[in-house]
C-alpha cells in the first residue's frame, strides 16, 4: 500500500477561532467524502498551513474536533508572499491507500476555487 498525498484549501472570511474551525471542518469533511475516506486509520498525517493572517486558532483543532485524535496533525504558517490570497487555510493529507495518486481528489472551496482553476472541485 503507498502513501498518496491530497490537497485542499479553503478561505475564511475573519480571522476568528470559529471561523478557522469552522472552513477547515468544511474542507476536511469534503476531502474525506470525495477520496472515499471512511476510517481515520487511513490517515498517515496531516500538515495545516495558513496565511500569516490567520492566527487566531490552529486549523488542526477541527481534525482533532472531527475525531482524528491519532492522526499526526502539524500546522504552519505560509511564507508571505506578496499579493497572495489572504485568509486562506491550506492542507496537504497523507494516506495510505491502494488508490493511484491520479485517483485522488483534490479539493479547493470558497475563494480557494481561483488558486487551482485546473482542479475539477475549484469548477
Amino acid at each position: 500500500m503507498a502513501v498518496r498525498g491530497i490537497r485542499g484549501a479553503i478561505s475564511v472570511p475573519v480571522d476568528n477561532s470559529q471561523e478557522i474551525v469552522s472552513a477547515t471542518t468544511e474542507l476536511l469533511k469534503e476531502i474525506l467524502r470525495l477520496n472515499q475516506i471512511d476510517h481515520f486509520d487511513d490517515i498517515a498525517s496531516i500538515f495545516f498551513t495558513t496565511t500569516p493572517d490567520l492566527v487566531a486558532t490552529f486549523p488542526a483543532e477541527a481534525a482533532r474536533a472531527l475525531g482524528m485524535s491519532h492522526v499526526p496533525l502539524l500546522c504552519a504558517s505560509e511564507i508571505g508572499v506578496p499579493n497572495r490570497m489572504p485568509l486562506c487555510v491550506r492542507v496537504l493529507l497523507h494516506i495510505n491507500s491502494e488508490k493511484t495518486q491520479r485517483e485522488m481528489v483534490h479539493v479547493y472551496l470558497r475563494e480557494a476555487k481561483k488558486l487551482r482553476p485546473d482542479v475539477q472541485s475549484a469548477q
